[in-house]
Formats: C-alpha cells, structure tokens, sequence
C-alpha cells in the first residue's frame, strides 16, 4: 500500500502515525507545503507570548519521522492532482504516484474584504513564519489593532499584551465569543479581560485599514477612526478546497466526505480543517485527530464510522479558562438552561439541556468538573433528576 499524504499538520500527522502503528509495511508520504516539522498549532501563540522557545515548538525531531519510516517532504506545495494516472503533481519535486490519496491540507486565515488589507503591517496568524512575521514587526510598532473577538483574537491579544503590546481588539458582533458564550457568560469575560489592560470594543464594523501604504489605524462604518501600528486580522479560517475542486471531487464549503472520509472518488479520502462531514465543517482538534484515525483504520481494510464530534474549546486567556462544550446558545424555548455566576471570582457556569438530556455547557473561571461535564456532554447524558442542581457546589458531578 503506497499512501501519500497532502498536510503535514494535525490531521496528516495523527493519519500517518496511524497508519505506521497498524501498517509496518506500508509505504507512507507526507507532503508539507511549509518549510517546517509539524507543530501544534496553539504552540504559535505561546511562541508568540514569549512563553516556548523555538526548539520546543515542534511535536518530532527529525529522527523521528526516519524511525517511523515515513517519507517526508517539506516546501512541497501540491499543485495537482492526476486521478487518472493516480499521481500528484508538486511544485518543483515532480509527481508522487498514489494507491490511496488523503487531502489533508488544512485551511487559511480569512481576510474580510474590506480596504488595505494589502498594507505593510497587516497580519493574520496561521504559521510560524506569520508568527515570526508578527514579533519582527511589532518590535517597533507596538500599538496593536485586532480585528475578531473570538477564540483566536484573544489568544493573539493575550500574546501580544504579555510582550509589552498596547493592545485593542475589535469585534463585528455585540459580545466576544460569539459562536462559544451566552450573553452573561461574554460579559464575565470581557471584565476580565479588560482588568488585565486590553481594551474591548464590541458591535464594531471595520471598513478600511488606513495608512498611506503603511497601516496606521482603522476606520469604522459608523465613521469613526482609531489609530493603530499595527494590524491583526483574526476572523476564522477557510478550508483549502482548490486542489480537490480541481480534481472534480464533491465539494460546497469544504471537501465533502462520507462516514470513513472517503471522498466522491473512493481512492481519495479526506480529514481534519478542509473537511465536510454530514454538512458540517469543526475546524477543531478532536475532530481532526479522531477523522485522522478514522481515515487511517479505513484505509487499510478496517472500516471505521466517523459519527462526527462534540464541539468543544477551551481558551485561557491572561489566567481565565474558558471552557464551552456543545451547544451553548440554543433557539428560544427549545431548551432549558441553567446558569450560576460568582462575580467576586470570575466564575460563571451554564449547562443547556434538551429533553432531559445534557447538550451543552459553558465553564468559565475554574477547571472543577470541566472533565465530568465534557464527558457528559459527548454522552448525551440523561440528567433530567438532576437538572436544578448540576451547578451546586456540593454536587457530585462523577456520580452520574
């Protein structure tokens, strides 16, 4: 079996180490399109904190890919893929024939298309060479502008605030966390957030980046303007379709894949950020790794059913853990929710429960029970005798 792999990131990796673990004889290619081993990506924003030195920021060394005897490439951008001679085409290594194909090429940093992004000073994070980019700039240009008040604005402003940045974040929607936190729970977050010096300016529309071919602040679509050295763009990513559109394979907004992530052409499969599943795309890491293992099992003859995942993220910004699991902000009068706030600690605690059932929760301020209700959560758990008393103090959460 000869399997090459496009993406070396979570998914590649997890897929290919899968693939040895249960294959010793199987020939494997991991085509990177960065010049870099494989790192995790949340190791970019400690990187970018100052809190992980270079060396540590990758998951393998080198030798380790030769013990595994995996074949690897790195700035080996596809460009093609050949169905029919079943081969891919890269840019400048030439072709890598296939037996079974796996797209595991990720996603990029949106960029709204509002003015001046083109402008020297402007950055998104999605690679150690943007984080590079980031810290080389900011050494002399320390007020920083973020556009996006989600989970990845504010582990930027977290960074950038711990390296002596003078930070703003500005977000569309009228809380931060707008897909992960209820109303209350991003309320909670943003006075802690701002206690800690970075200043939150929610229900805001950016229209264009100023500056005279250097970015110098923004404008707003109310009119108004504030100034800024530098800006970040953090509003979401965008699965990479083009090789698989290309190639005639099924996709919408990513690359449409069945229960083992096969794609429309039974010898390719699909996983992690790029993917489609049952119309769904996660873009998290527990569905990246369990698609990676999914896909791996499948294509070496032992089928495997990706039933999907339970949404769930967990962000520490300046000290607070933000946990949010499932569905948290549920259509009025579809589901009964439970919330508790202690404000003196910066804690807030939400479950959202349907029919009995636990479907989602938010934790914020403490990690007690964060565990426990994960779990219950991916269980779908009954806790209909329970409901009026999950978020006690004295509740014995292990016991359901």
């Amino acid at each position: 079996m000869n399997v090459v792999i496009v993406g070396n990131g979570l998914s590649g990796t997890i897929l290919a180490k899968t693939l040895r673990e249960l294959d010793p004889g199987a020939k494997i290619v991991l085509l990177g399109d960065e010049k870099h081993l494989y790192y995790p990506r949340p190791n970019l924003i400690e990187y970018l904190a100052g809190n992980l030195a270079y060396e540590r920021l990758f998951a393998f060394k080198e030798e380790w890919y030769r013990e595994q005897g995996l074949e690897l490439h790195l700035d080996s951008r596809v460009i093609g893929i050949r169905r029919d001679s079943k081969a891919v085409e890269t840019d400048g290594r030439g072709f890598f024939p296939y037996d079974r194909l796996v797209l595991a090429n990720g996603a990029y940093a949106a960029v709204p298309p509002f003015q001046g992004t083109d402008k020297r000073g402007v950055f998104t994070l999605r690679t150690l060479d943007d984080a590079q980019a980031i810290l080389d700039y900011m050494a002399d240009h320390p007020r920083v502008a973020i556009i996006g008040g989600g989970l990845l604005g504010l582990e930027i402003a977290r960074a950038v605030k711990t390296r002596g940045g003078d930070v703003d974040v500005y977000e569309f929607f009228p809380r931060l966390l707008p897909r992960q936190l209820d109303i209350p729970g991003a309320e909670v977050l943003k006075r802690q957030v701002e206690s800690l010096g970075i200043r939150v300016h929610l229900d805001v529309a950016t229209e264009e980046i100023l500056g005279e071919g250097e970015a110098r602040g923004l404008r707003f679509k109310d009119g108004g303007e504030s100034p800024a050295d530098m800006i970040i763009v953090a509003a979401g990513v965008r699965p990479r379709i083009e090789l698989a559109r290309e190639a005639g394979l099924e996709t919408d907004k990513g690359i449409i894949v069945d229960d083992s992530l096969q794609t429309s052409d039974p010898l390719i499969y699909a996983a992690g950020d790029s993917v489609q599943h049952r119309g769904r795309i996660y873009g998290i890491i527990p569905a990246s790794f369990q698609q990676a293992r999914t896909a791996a099992h499948t294509i070496l003859g032992r089928p495997q059913v990706y039933e999907g995942s339970v949404p769930s993220n967990t962000l520490k910004v300046m000290g607070v853990t933000v946990t949010s699991i499932g569905l948290v902000n549920p259509e009025p009068g579809t589901a009964q929710e439970f919330q508790r706030e202690t404000p003196d600690q910066g804690i807030y605690k939400k479950v959202v429960i349907q029919e009995g059932r636990l479907v989602g929760a938010v934790w914020m301020g403490t990690k007690a029970g964060v565990n426990e209700i994960n779990r219950l959560v991916a269980e779908k758990a009954d806790v209909g005798r329970w409901m009026d008393k999950l978020l006690d103090d004295d509740f014995d959460i292990t016991a359901i």
